[in-house]
């Protein structure tokens, strides 16, 4: 039987296009976008466990980490801005709590980061693993610092880098005020006129009046709310935006 020239030449197509097809390669990787934010911390207590608030029970005197979304065993970067103080630690588990908090830490984490409990202000960052060394158990701090301890030191010189009192108290002022001067970012508009309708309405439905609108270039517009002078402060309407559907709100520091 004589096959038709014009299956040959399919049949040719189909082997050419399937050889071609096979002998290239194909770059399907995508480079990994790593987990950054800012935020409050919730310093962990069994009370909160008790209550509900959290559903992971941990050891307050190891350093350890929960968070909502990161794997467990993610390596992390956490940072107290306040006083550049940074631990390099791992993401125990898993776990929920109220999504005013960016973290959940020990106390341990806590004490070395030297949060203010009042303000317990943090940044987190993801890191990637071959990048740095990561301690694998919380005693280690305690261990590097008695060794510092142990040390001999001969001379100690310090600068004062400050002529009076009156100097270092204002600097002491001014460190206070940018410390706990927070905002809630609700979100980017193209129209003003789109970001001041939103800006009644929320003001309406929360009885909140310190919405205000800032102009981050032409046509894009944020709407944010605040300054607000302390966590507690904040908490409220934090809460109450929650409730009208505004999820994840992000809290930074003018």
């Amino acid at each position: 039987m004589t096959i038709p020239k014009n299956l040959i030449y399919i049949f040719l197509f189909f082997f050419t296009s399937c050889a071609d097809y096979k002998g290239k390669r194909i770059d399907i990787t995508h480079k990994k976008q790593f987990y950054s934010s800012k935020g409050f911390a919730l310093i962990y207590d069994n009370n909160l466990y008790d209550q509900g608030l959290i559903n992971k029970k941990i050891d307050n005197n190891e350093i350890i980490v929960l968070h909502s979304t990161l794997k467990k065993n993610s390596q992390i970067k956490l940072v107290n801005p306040d006083n550049s103080e940074m631990i390099l630690s791992k993401i125990y588990k898993r776990a929920e709590f109220p999504s005013i908090f960016k973290v959940v830490i020990s106390k341990k984490v806590a004490n070395i980061l030297q949060l203010d409990l009042e303000n317990p202000y943090i940044e987190i960052y993801e890191i990637q693993e071959d990048s740095v060394f990561i301690a694998k158990e919380g005693k280690i701090y305690d261990e590097e610092k008695n060794v510092a301890n142990k040390a001999p030191v001969e001379k100690i010189e310090i600068d004062d880098l400050s002529s009076n009192s009156s100097n270092t108290t204002e600097l002491k002022k001014e460190k206070s005020k940018k410390i706990n001067n927070f905002i809630l970012m609700i979100s980017d508009f193209y129209y003003l006129e789109s970001a001041d309708n939103l800006k009644n309405e929320l003001a309406k439905k929360t009885k909140f009046n310190s919405f205000a609108i800032k102009k981050i270039k032409n046509n894009k517009y944020r709407l944010y709310a605040g300054p607000f002078k302390n966590f507690n402060s904040l908490k409220s309407t934090y809460i109450s935006l929650n409730k009208l559907g505004f999820d994840d709100l992000e809290v930074y520091r003018e």
